[in-house]
């Protein structure tokens, strides 16, 4: 018998495609929506033996509500977690699941995050708009004269250090459980070494309770003068307001966020023509040594495939009670 599996924000444009594709293949059954799931069209799932959902509001009420209906599973296609109350989800008896997806395109884009901002990209291109084509006030750093600190040596992190190691430039890496390849290309030191030598940070962690704010007020003020920080992980790992003190004072030079702390209800949607109330966008959009991508590190082909696969794999590997390397139920 086909699991079933119900889609939330199931884009038309590309992952419906891939899933009507792989679907048959995996010998799973979907429905799908475009709206992201609320305790009003969580009926839509009823039926289904899972869920399939995109970062979003999977507190406890709503995991409630779907365990009411008779799903089994929630699926995330995401790396990240920690949106799904998964204590509820265990109390009930529910598997949680995230997916992987190869590491170049994050790992890619954050370099190319690393650059932009080292040599004020973002700031140049709105220049040229206005035909202000001067020197002044453009010039940047060559990242092969940097020390670039990886915070998080999982496949990502992992990846980013092995790209980065061909431009020259000194690594430093922080990580609980250090890897034995990177040890090759990096040099492991205490997150606090991490902060107080590294020209350019970028942060390649999942969200947990324990790094909530990992970069907060204090971390910034051991850091070098000037740095440059880069995020296309999670939002919570960064103070907001920590973040933009330290820019307004000059201790940060720059910033390359894929990630905001509070991007839920924003990244994702169209809002063109809304007065969005978050006044931490507000500002950092206002900076021009600050550059924002709407959670677009991850959006290659290859990736969404692997992400929808991977849902589509959990789903059935819990229906049938098989082990997932996906299945973060009791992480």
């Amino acid at each position: 018998m086909a699991t079933k599996v119900f889609f939330y924000t199931l884009r038309p444009y590309d992952e419906l495609g891939i899933a009507q594709r792989l679907a048959p293949q995996l010998d799973v059954e979907f429905g799908s929506v475009q709206e992201y799931p609320t305790l009003k069209n969580a009926e839509l799932a009823k039926g289904y033996d899972a869920v399939s959902v995109t970062p979003c509001d999977m507190s406890a009420p709503m995991v409630k509500r779907f365990h009411e209906l008779g799903v089994k599973s929630i699926c995330c296609r995401s790396i990240g977690y920690d949106h799904v109350d998964r204590e509820t989800a265990r109390e009930l008896g529910m598997k949680v699941a995230n997916v992987d997806y190869p590491p170049n395109g994050v790992a890619n884009f954050a370099i190319m995050l690393m650059l932009m901002s080292l040599r004020k990209a973002g700031h140049i291109l709105k220049r040229g708009e206005a035909q202000d084509y001067s020197l002044q006030g453009k010039i940047g750093r060559d990242i092969s004269n940097c020390t670039v600190g990886v915070i998080g040596t999982g496949r990502i992190g992992r990846t980013v250090l092995q790209h980065l190691s061909g431009f020259g430039c000194r690594l430093l890496a922080y990580d609980l459980y250090p890897n034995e390849e990177v040890k090759k290309i990096a040099e492991y030191v205490p997150l606090e070494t991490l902060l107080a030598e590294s020209d350019v940070i970028t942060l390649h962690t999942n969200a947990t309770e324990e790094n909530h704010h990992l970069i907060d007020t204090k971390a910034i003020e051991t850091m070098k003068p000037g740095v440059t920080i880069i995020n296309t992980a999670r939002g919570k790992l960064i103070d907001s307001d920590a973040l933009i003190a330290g820019l307004e004072s000059g201790k940060i030079g720059a910033a390359g966020l894929d990630v905001l702390e509070n991007e839920n209800g924003l990244y994702y949607y169209n809002r063109m023509g809304d007065v969005i109330p978050n006044p931490e966008l507000a500002a950092l959009r206002s900076m021009p040594n600050v550059i924002l991508t709407d959670h677009t590190a991850f959006y290659t082909h290859e990736d969404v495939e692997s992400m929808v696969r991977g849902v589509l794999e959990s789903a059935a590997a819990f229906e049938k009670g098989q082990p997932t390397r996906h299945d973060v139920t009791d992480l």
